[in-house]
C-alpha cells in the first residue's frame, strides 16, 4: 500500500511559513500533482514527505506507518529531482544500480531489477553507455529507472522535466503516464507547469502561499474552481475577471452587465463580487444564436491578435471601463476559430456564455457560483472537507 497522508503539516523558517497547515490524503496508486507559482511551498511539501525537510508541526503517514521523524532511507520512497545528477564516470547499469549496491543487495537481484526497469523504460540497449553518450530524454529515463529499481511505495518527482526542451517534455509526459499505468504505484509530482498537471494527474493540488487551495480532478479545478486564485491559475490563457456588484437584476460593473436573478444561485443583491469568464466562453456577437443563454452584447475594440494555429487569441479593449483587474484593467481576452475573419483595431460586439460564467466573493475570493443561467447554475457551498480532500 502506498497511500500518503499529511495531517496539519506546517513548515516554518524563522518568520516565513513555507507550508501552512497542509492536509492531504493520497490514495494508493494515485497520481497527484502539486502545482502552484514559484515559492508557493509545493517543493517544500514534497521534501517533508521525502524526509529531506522535517515539518515544524503535523504528522506524515506513508503506507499506514507514521514517518514524520524518520530519515528518507526508512520511508520506502524514491525521488526524481529536476537535476538528474547521474554519476558521469559510471555507465547506465551502474547508475541505476548504485542505490541497491550500497544497500548490499545480491548481485543477481540487482541485475534482475535493472533489466526489468530498463525494459519498462525501453533503454535496454543503453545499459553499457555513459551519461555523456545519452540525450537529455535518455538521461531522464535513467534517473527514473534509478528510482524504479528501488521498488518503492511512493515515487516523488520534483519538476523532473523542467530542463528538457518543449517537444521532449510533451513526449516524457506521455511516457510518465504509461509508466504510472504499468507500475500502479503512487506518484506525487511537483510542477509549476499546469499543462503537466492537467494532462498527467488523477488529481491536482493547487497551492498558494503555502496553503492548499483545492485538490480535485483536473477538469473539476478547471470548470469548478474553488476560489479566484485557482480560477486564474488553472487554464492558459488565464480567466478574465471583472469587479462589480450584484443587483436585483444581476451583475453590474463599469464594463458590462449580466442579467439574471441572484436568488437562483443563492445570492442576494448588494454583494461585491468578481465575475470570471474564460477566453473560450467569449464569442463574437454574431455567434450569439449558437448559445443557449448568451449575455447582452458588450461593445469592445480589438487590439492584438495572436494566431496559435488551432485558435486565435484576440485581446479586446473595453472603452472607458475599469474591470478592476490589476494586470489589465480595461482588457478582455477572447479565443476564436483559426479561420475567423476578425481583424485588429476594429469595433465589434461580444457576448458571454452565461452557463460558463463564474462568481467569486470580492473580499475572500471564494467561489459563489459556476454558471448564472437558472437552468444550469450551481451554488453549492463548499465544506471544509472539500478543500482538504
Amino acid at each position: 500500500m502506498g497511500d500518503v497522508n499529511l495531517e496539519h503539516v506546517t513548515k516554518r523558517y524563522a518568520d516565513v511559513t513555507a507550508v501552512d497547515d497542509m492536509n492531504l490524503d493520497i490514495a494508493d496508486g494515485e497520481f497527484v500533482t502539486l502545482v502552484g507559482p514559484s515559492g508557493c511551498g509545493k517543493s517544500t511539501t514534497l521534501e517533508t514527505i521525502a524526509g529531506l525537510t522535517m515539518p515544524s508541526d503535523g504528522t506524515i503517514t506513508i503506507a499506514g506507518e507514521e514517518v514524520t521523524d524518520k530519515p528518507p532511507k526508512d520511508r520506502n520512497i524514491a525521488m526524481v529531482f529536476q537535476n538528474i545528477a547521474l554519476f558521469p564516470h559510471m555507465d547506465v547499469h551502474d547508475n541505476m544500480s548504485f542505490g541497491l549496491r550500497i544497500r548490499d543487495f545480491p548481485g543477481d537481484e540487482i541485475d534482475r531489477r535493472v533489466r526489468d526497469a530498463a525494459e519498462i523504460l525501453q533503454i535496454e540497449e543503453l545499459l553499457d553507455r555513459e551519461p555523456s553518450e545519452l540525450s537529455g530524454g535518455q538521461r531522464q529515463r535513467v534517473a527514473i529507472g534509478r528510482a524504479i529499481v528501488r521498488d518503492p511505495e511512493v515515487f516523488l518527482m520534483d519538476e523532473p522535466l523542467a530542463n528538457l526542451d518543449a517537444k521532449l517534455r510533451v513526449h516524457m509526459r506521455t511516457e510518465l503516464q504509461r509508466l504510472h499505468k504499468e507500475l500502479e504505484t503512487t506518484i506525487i509530482y511537483v510542477t509549476h507547469d499546469q499543462a503537466e498537471a492537467m494532462t498527467m494527474s488523477d488529481r491536482i493540488a493547487v497551492i498558494n502561499n503555502g496553503q492548499l487551495q483545492q485538490i480535485a480532478p483536473p477538469l473539476v479545478c478547471y470548470n469548478e474552481p474553488a476560489n479566484r486564485f485557482v480560477a486564474g491559475f488553472i487554464g492558459s490563457p488565464s480567466m478574465n475577471f471583472a469587479e462589480g456588484e450584484l443587483t436585483a437584476s444581476g451583475f453590474a460593473s463599469d464594463a458590462f452587465s449580466v442579467e439574471f436573478d441572484p436568488s437562483t444561485v443563492g445570492l442576494e443583491s448588494g454583494r461585491r463580487v468578481s465575475l470570471g469568464v474564460r477566453p473560450e466562453d467569449v464569442y463574437p456577437a454574431a455567434q450569439a444564436d449558437e448559445l443557449d443563454a448568451p449575455t447582452d452584447p458588450v461593445a469592445v475594440r480589438t487590439d492584438v491578435l495572436e494566431p496559435m494555429g488551432d485558435e486565435i487569441f484576440v485581446y479586446l479593449l473595453v472603452d472607458g471601463a475599469d474591470l478592476g483587474d490589476e494586470e489589465s484593467a480595461d482588457e478582455l481576452l477572447m479565443s476564436v476559430e483559426p479561420d475567423s475573419d476578425i481583424a485588429g483595431d476594429t469595433d465589434i460586439e461580444v457576448v458571454f456564455d452565461r452557463s460558463k460564467l463564474h462568481l467569486f466573493d470580492a473580499d475572500t475570493g471564494e467561489a459563489l457560483a459556476h454558471g448564472v443561467d437558472a437552468a444550469t447554475a450551481q451554488a453549492e457551498p463548499r465544506s471544509e472537507s472539500e478543500v482538504s480532500d
